[in-house]
């Protein structure tokens, strides 16, 4: 296959490849044998108008496939917070088996034609019929899945759950599907002084069941980065020596310069990592009418990334009531980013956000890099240049084990 690829994509170590062009981009010659690639080589032949831009299959670290596809029936017209869970609350209360077996089943159907390889999907966990027929469903398309999507689940609660009586059994539920424990921090949920006693208790769970934690955290416009620095010193504190993701992060960017510079070298320390959640975040937030239209928040990417902590995009929600749009689309996504993140996919900490870095957050088997061996897994777009993709939307075509 005769190919333009990210450089940032390749083996670093591949010393024997030309220098990237303006776009980040090299051509290459890749070989296949089978569902692996078994060489990769420079295609000093080429003519850069006729290749096309490949990268390898991007990952979405933060979805919600059980509520996906539900704003026709539970529609938030205001686009506010409040709104947004209110008509979330309504139809879990309501929410059955055969509804989130569709909804699952076209998500990620449209994901995996869009290109996706893997999907960490946020599941509300909070009592009622909804828990059972999401988590029911959901641990079944795991298993369903399997080898086409990788896909991760994490209870998704008010904080405050974990120091309640049901705590133990949903973390022992959540460990049997290989999930992640999850919880909310702040808005939509109001701030307690017990929000520290109740991370602490979902720590000492995640530990003794062997959980990775996904938080949403600080998904405001008020209250400047309180929670992940809640987050970070807790960790700093207790060294729970598990992989701790705080979702949205948008307030922290309200933070005067020199703090946030404190605040993000204070969660690389802790290592914590960061999934930024730009699209949801720039729909719901800001639409207090005493307040300016620039206060539509989001994760500060570009500093967490210069203080060296692990940052990731998501396309969050799809078609419910926390956002009308979306259809599971990593490069729609990605071609957002370049006006509402200013992330620039020519270059390496640009890109890594939809590809590496999630694939590290995510803690895939495969990091998204190739090299010999690798699968033989591709997204081919119809387009020569990160231009032709930024212009308009590309056609495309899906290489998985070395097969279209």
């Amino acid at each position: 296959m005769r190919l333009r690829i990210p450089r940032s994509l390749i083996d670093a170590s591949r010393v024997d490849l030309p220098p990237a062009d303006a776009e980040g981009l090299v051509d290459v010659r890749l070989q296949l044998e089978g569902a692996r690639i078994s060489a990769i080589v420079a295609d000093r032949e080429a003519n850069a108008e006729e290749l096309p831009l490949a990268i390898t299959p991007p990952v979405e670290p933060h979805a919600h496939l059980d509520k996906t596809f539900s704003a026709p029936a539970f529609a938030n017209p205001e686009g506010t917070l409040d709104g947004a869970l209110a008509a979330n609350l309504q139809e879990f209360a309501q929410r059955s088996a055969a509804q989130v077996l569709q909804r699952s089943d076209r998500a990620l159907q449209q994901a995996f034609q869009h290109g996706l390889r893997a999907i960490r999907s946020h599941i509300d966990s909070g009592p009622g019929p909804g828990r059972e027929a999401s988590w029911e469903v959901l641990s079944g398309q795991r298993q369903r899945w399997a080898g086409r999507i990788d896909l991760q689940l994490v209870a998704l609660v008010p904080i405050q759950f974990w120091l309640g009586p049901e705590a133990e059994a949903l973390a022992r539920r959540v460990a049997g599907s290989g999930g992640l424990l999850g919880g909310v921090i702040g808005p939509p949920y109001g701030r307690s002084l017990r929000d520290g006693q109740a991370l602490e208790a979902m720590l000492q769970l995640a530990g003794r069941h062997g959980c990775g934690i996904d938080l949403h955290v600080d998904e405001s416009e008020r209250e400047a980065g309180s929670g992940v620095a809640l987050i970070a010193r807790t960790a700093l504190r207790l060294r729970p020596g598990l992989p701790i993701c705080c979702s949205h992060a948008s307030s922290m960017a309200l933070l005067p310069r020199q703090r946030l510079g404190r605040l993000c070298e204070l969660m690389a320390t802790a290592g914590l990592q960061v999934v930024a959640l730009p699209r949801t975040n720039l729909w719901l937030l800001g639409r207090s009418k005493s307040q300016p239209a620039a206060m539509r928040p989001q994760a500060p990417i570009q500093q967490l990334q210069q203080a060296g902590v692990e940052v990731a995009v998501g396309g969050d929600n799809v078609q419910d009531p926390w956002f009308p749009g979306g259809d599971y689309d990593p490069i729609d996504l990605l071609r957002l980013c370049l006006c509402s993140s200013q992330l620039v996919p020519w270059r390496r900490q640009g890109l890594a956000p939809f590809t590496t870095a999630a694939a590290r957050i995510m803690g895939l088997g495969w990091d998204g890099v190739l090299r010999p061996g690798c699968p033989a897994d591709l997204l081919v777009l119809q387009a020569r240049s990160w231009r032709e993709v930024m212009a308009r939307p590309p056609a495309r075509r899906v290489l998985r084990g070395g097969a279209w």
